[in-house]
């Protein structure tokens, strides 16, 4: 992915994520806000921070199941409505501010496509019953040392 998306024939190209998903840039929407933290006294005059919100739940870019995934890796930057919103406001420059957004919202949205590994459910080996047996043999023969035997 390039820092800023290419314009193709008056539309903005779409934001790949892998090989066969990609956003729409259209669906992203920034807002910018003044940011906290680094930039002196011109930081109380600009609007460096950007907010990006990504409608989830109405997404027509997104399968249904890295849709479900990506709402539970989003967690708290995720509203009652579905939007996902991130922050991003550490660099100085809005444009840095904005390619940041981006970033981490690709990220999340890739983490979100790749399919969980299955479990394969395996027995456990004759060793390790073996040594689950004796190690319970040895802790009930040090508390069976600790009880105290009534006078004969």
């Amino acid at each position: 992915m390039t820092g800023a998306a290419a314009k193709v024939a008056g539309k903005a190209a779409p934001i790949w994520i892998t090989g066969t998903l990609a956003i729409d840039p259209a669906e992203i929407h920034e807002s910018f806000i003044r940011a906290a933290g680094p930039g002196g006294q011109h930081v109380n005059t600009t609007s460096s921070a950007v907010q990006l919100r990504f409608d989830v739940r109405h997404s027509p870019s997104l399968p249904d199941d890295v849709r479900a995934r990506l709402e539970r890796l989003a967690g708290h930057r995720l509203t009652r409505d579905g939007v996902l919103v991130l922050l991003a406001q550490s660099q100085r420059s809005q444009k840095r501010n904005r390619e940041e957004a981006l970033a981490r919202l690709v990220e999340l949205v890739r983490a979100a496509a790749r399919r969980p590994i299955k479990r394969k459910p395996t027995k456990p080996t004759r060793a390790s019953k073996r040594r689950r047996l004796e190690a319970k043999k040895h802790h009930g023969a040090i508390k069976s040392l600790r009880r105290s035997r009534p006078d004969d």
